[in-house]
C-alpha cells in the first residue's frame, strides 16, 4: 500500500527540482546571450592593428614619401636636393623625401605614369607628350625661364647661316623636350616641313658628342648645356626662341599626389619658391653649385643664369593658352596622336 503523504511531498519536491532547473537553465541561457552579445559589440569598437594600417587618418603621424624627379641641369629642384631644406621642413610631420636624377623630362614623366615619382620640373614639350599618353599628371605651377635660354647652334665653322638652311640635314634634340618643339616652330616660320631635316632624337650628353664630332650638323639644346656649347664647342646660334617658343618651365605632380597630399604639395612648392628667390639673386653661387655637378667650369653657367627667370608661379589663361598652342602643333605634324586639352589636367589650388 502508497504512504499518499510521502509520495505526494516527493513528488512535489520532485517537481520543484525540476521547475527550478528550467528556470536556472533559461537565466543562464539570458546572460550568456547578453554576455556573448556585449563582447562582440565591444570587439567591433575596439581598434585593431588592420583596422590602423588600412585607414589613412588613423594616426596623426603616419609616414608619408614624397618621391621627386630631378634634372642635374634643372637648377632649383637640383639646389633643393643639395641644401635639404624641404627635407629639413617636413621632418617633424613624419615625411620622408626621396630623389630620383632623370637625363630629361621624357623619361621623368614615364616615371610619374609607372607611379615611381610623384612631383618633377619639366620643359613645355613632356606634359604634352604625357599627358596624350594617359599619365595622370597635373600642372601645379610654372617657371618663366627665358626664349634666351634655348637655342639652335651649328658649328662655327659651319656653311649653315639661317634656319632654311636645315633642309635635308641631322638635327639633334631631345625627342619630347623643350626644343622639340623650337625646332618644329622655327623651321615653320622658315617655310619648311618638319619631314624636311632629318631628326636625331639624342639626349643633350650624347648630343654634344654629336655635334663635336660631326655626326649631326645642328643642335637644339637647352641652358646651361647651350652656354657651354657656345663656350667650350665653339657652337654658333642661328635662332633662340625669341618670336617662337615661350620656352617656360613647368612643375608637375601625379594625380594621386595632388589628390592624397595637398599640404605635402604646398610644402613642396613653398619650399621651390624659396630656393628659386634665392637663386634669382645669386647666380654666381648657382654656377658654383653647378659646376661640380655638370663636371664643366662655371663660367658658362653664370652667363645661362644671368639670362633666365625664375618664378614659381599658378598658370594664367595666357600660359595655358601658348602651352595649347604647342600640343596643337605637335598633333597637326603627328608627334601626338591625338588632341589634348591642356586646360584639363591644370591644378587650380595655388591660384
Amino acid at each position: 500500500m502508497v504512504d499518499m503523504p510521502r509520495w505526494f511531498a516527493f513528488s512535489s519536491l520532485q517537481q520543484w527540482v525540476q521547475g527550478w532547473r528550467w528556470r536556472s537553465l533559461r537565466t543562464f541561457s539570458l546572460l550568456f546571450a547578453v554576455g556573448f552579445g556585449l563582447s562582440i559589440l565591444l570587439a567591433a569598437c575596439a581598434p585593431t592593428p588592420t583596422d590602423s594600417a588600412a585607414s589613412p587618418q588613423a594616426s596623426p603621424a603616419q609616414n608619408i614619401e614624397i618621391r621627386i624627379g630631378y634634372q642635374k641641369a634643372a637648377t632649383i629642384l637640383n639646389v633643393l636636393r643639395t641644401r635639404e631644406d624641404l627635407a629639413k621642413a617636413l621632418a617633424s610631420s613624419g615625411t620622408t623625401v626621396t630623389w630620383t636624377e632623370f637625363p630629361a623630362g621624357p623619361p621623368m614623366l614615364e616615371a610619374m605614369n609607372a607611379g615611381s615619382i610623384d612631383f618633377g620640373y619639366t620643359g613645355e614639350a613632356p606634359p604634352i607628350f604625357a599627358q596624350a599618353a594617359g599619365t595622370p599628371l597635373l600642372y601645379v605651377a610654372y617657371d618663366p625661364w627665358s626664349t634666351k635660354a634655348e637655342a639652335i647652334v651649328v658649328p662655327e665653322d659651319s656653311p649653315i647661316k639661317t634656319v632654311a638652311d636645315l633642309k635635308g640635314k641631322k638635327v639633334a634634340f631631345a625627342k619630347g623636350s623643350n626644343t622639340n618643339y623650337l625646332v618644329v616652330a622655327a623651321l615653320e616660320k622658315a617655310g619648311l616641313k618638319y619631314s624636311d631635316i632629318e631628326p636625331v632624337h639624342l639626349p643633350p650628353a650624347d648630343a654634344r658628342a654629336a655635334f663635336e664630332s660631326r655626326k649631326v650638323d645642328a643642335w637644339a639644346i637647352w641652358d646651361p648645356y647651350l652656354a657651354v656649347a657656345e663656350s667650350a664647342a665653339g657652337a654658333r646660334i642661328i635662332a633662340d626662341a625669341t618670336g617662337l617658343a615661350p620656352n617656360r618651365g613647368y612643375y608637375l605632380a601625379s594625380k594621386s599626389f595632388v589628390d592624397n597630399h595637398p599640404e605635402q604639395l604646398k610644402a613642396v612648392l613653398d619650399s621651390v619658391k624659396s630656393v628659386s628667390e634665392w637663386a634669382a639673386s645669386n647666380p654666381t653661387d648657382v654656377a658654383k653649385f653647378l659646376a661640380p655637378e655638370l663636371g664643366i667650369s662655371a663660367e658658362p653657367l653664370e652667363n645661362a643664369e644671368k639670362r633666365r627667370e625664375y618664378g614659381v608661379l599658378p598658370l594664367t589663361d595666357e600660359v595655358i593658352t601658348a602651352q595649347q598652342k604647342v600640343a596643337d602643333t605637335f598633333q597637326k605634324i603627328g608627334l601626338i596622336p591625338k588632341k589634348v586639352n591642356v586646360k584639363e589636367i591644370v591644378w587650380t589650388g595655388n591660384s
